[in-house]
Protein backbone atom coordinates (compact mmCIF):
# COMPACT_ATOMS: atom_id res chain seq x y z
CA UNK A 1 0.00 0.00 0.00
CA UNK A 2 1.65 3.32 -1.33
CA UNK A 3 0.90 6.42 0.84
CA UNK A 4 2.06 9.80 -0.36
CA UNK A 5 3.65 10.79 2.82
CA UNK A 6 3.43 14.81 2.54
CA UNK A 7 2.87 15.93 5.70
CA UNK A 8 4.04 12.74 7.62
CA UNK A 9 1.18 11.97 10.62
CA UNK A 10 -0.84 14.97 10.86
CA UNK A 11 -3.51 14.40 13.76
CA UNK A 12 -6.21 16.78 14.27
CA UNK A 13 -4.72 18.21 17.29
CA UNK A 14 -1.50 19.65 14.66
CA UNK A 15 -4.14 20.59 12.38
CA UNK A 16 -6.06 23.32 15.13
CA UNK A 17 -2.90 24.24 16.56
CA UNK A 18 -1.46 25.59 12.82
CA UNK A 19 -4.73 26.97 12.39
CA UNK A 20 -4.40 29.07 15.59
CA UNK A 21 -1.45 30.40 15.04
CA UNK A 22 -2.53 31.61 12.00
CA UNK A 23 -5.24 33.17 13.18
CA UNK A 24 -3.40 34.78 15.81
CA UNK A 25 -0.51 36.07 13.94
CA UNK A 26 -3.34 37.47 10.67
CA UNK A 27 -6.43 38.23 12.71
CA UNK A 28 -10.00 37.31 11.68
CA UNK A 29 -10.31 40.31 9.06
CA UNK A 30 -6.99 39.17 7.21
CA UNK A 31 -7.62 35.70 6.62
CA UNK A 32 -10.12 36.11 3.45
CA UNK A 33 -7.88 37.73 1.83
CA UNK A 34 -4.59 35.38 2.58
CA UNK A 35 -7.05 32.67 1.33
CA UNK A 36 -7.91 34.71 -1.83
CA UNK A 37 -4.89 35.32 -2.30
CA UNK A 38 -3.66 31.54 -2.01
CA UNK A 39 -6.74 30.53 -4.11
CA UNK A 40 -5.48 33.01 -6.81
CA UNK A 41 -1.55 31.85 -6.69
CA UNK A 42 -2.85 28.00 -7.16
CA UNK A 43 -5.20 29.11 -9.93
CA UNK A 44 -2.36 30.53 -11.75
CA UNK A 45 -0.25 27.61 -11.05
CA UNK A 46 -2.41 25.24 -12.50
CA UNK A 47 -2.92 27.48 -15.62
CA UNK A 48 0.91 27.42 -16.40
CA UNK A 49 1.07 23.90 -15.85
CA UNK A 50 -1.65 23.15 -18.44
CA UNK A 51 -0.20 25.10 -20.47
CA UNK A 52 3.59 23.66 -20.32
CA UNK A 53 1.68 20.10 -21.04
CA UNK A 54 -0.41 21.89 -23.90
CA UNK A 55 3.29 22.38 -25.82
CA UNK A 56 4.21 19.19 -25.04
CA UNK A 57 1.50 17.53 -26.90
CA UNK A 58 2.13 20.36 -29.31
CA UNK A 59 5.72 18.95 -29.79
CA UNK A 60 5.12 15.32 -29.66
CA UNK A 61 2.66 15.87 -32.83
CA UNK A 62 4.79 18.18 -34.97
CA UNK A 63 7.54 15.03 -34.41
CA UNK A 64 4.97 12.52 -35.03
CA UNK A 65 4.57 14.01 -38.41
CA UNK A 66 7.89 14.24 -39.56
Amino acid sequence: MNHLLLFGSVGASEVIIVALVVLLLFGGKKIPELMKGIGKGVKSFKDGMKGIEDDIKETNKEEEKK
